[in-house]
């Protein structure tokens, strides 16, 4: 396949299966970024407005979401895998393969993200916030046209990182049979050793990763530079 390389690091998968890991990957990713995306952002902001001092100070529903987010986020993704298995197979009818995955990686990724946007915006001046309100700016009007653009830059490397982490997320998840780069890695590489596929998969690994970091980093000059 990669005749250009040492016969001892010749990997030993065909293109095929290459390609449907690739693919399955960026399944993986896609729809559990979006998914988590959603809850991630809003879970966010609800944790910034609700926060005591804030413009929507409600110590009930952040004390509530707080603790949460922080218990889902302490317990390690491969525990999260086996232990929303049950889950999985009831939502989608079985356990394995890259929609099976899709549920603990929205589980997982979802209140990561929302700490992350959290930080984002705690980042903005709160002189902001009273600009905002000093002329005549709904709370609505307050979230939506000063928070988030303010902090837009700071929310790009935000899903930059949460996309990073969702990446080597699914590569774990293919321990389970989800299918993707990790499960080519195990099972073609590891299991079979295979050093030239198990090399491989890393290498696509670190290219994917390092892609998505030089896309985010464009993206959030261009849009500080506005």
């Amino acid at each position: 396949m990669l005749n250009w390389l040492p016969e001892a690091i010749q990997p030993q998968i065909t293109s095929e299966i290459l390609v449907q890991a690739l693919y399955d990957t960026l399944y993986m990713v896609a729809w559990s970024l979006l998914f988590s995306t959603i809850i991630g952002i809003l879970l966010g902001v609800i944790l910034v407005v609700t926060r005591p001092g804030h413009i929507m100070e409600n110590r009930f529903i952040y004390s509530a979401i707080n603790p949460i987010i922080n218990v889902i986020r302490s317990v390690p993704f491969i525990i999260l895998l086996v232990a929303l298995i049950p889950v999985t197979r009831f939502i989608n009818g079985v356990a394995i393969g890259a929609t099976a995955a899709i549920i603990p990686l929205v589980v997982y990724a979802g209140p990561y993200i929302a700490r992350l946007v959290e930080n984002s915006l705690l980042e903005i001046d709160s002189g902001i916030i009273e600009a905002a309100e000093a002329m005549g700016a709904t709370k609505w009007q307050i979230i939506f046209r000063f928070l988030v653009p303010e902090a837009m830059s700071s929310l790009i490397l935000t899903m930059t990182t949460a996309t990073i982490g969702l990446v080597g997320a699914t590569a774990m998840a293919g321990a389970i049979g989800a299918g993707g780069i990790g499960d080519v890695a195990i099972a073609y590489g590891y299991q079979r050793y295979d050093d030239g596929t198990t090399l491989l998969m890393v290498v696509l690994l670190v290219l994917i990763v390092q892609g998505l970091q030089s896309l985010g980093n464009v993206a959030s000059k261009r849009v500080r530079r506005r």
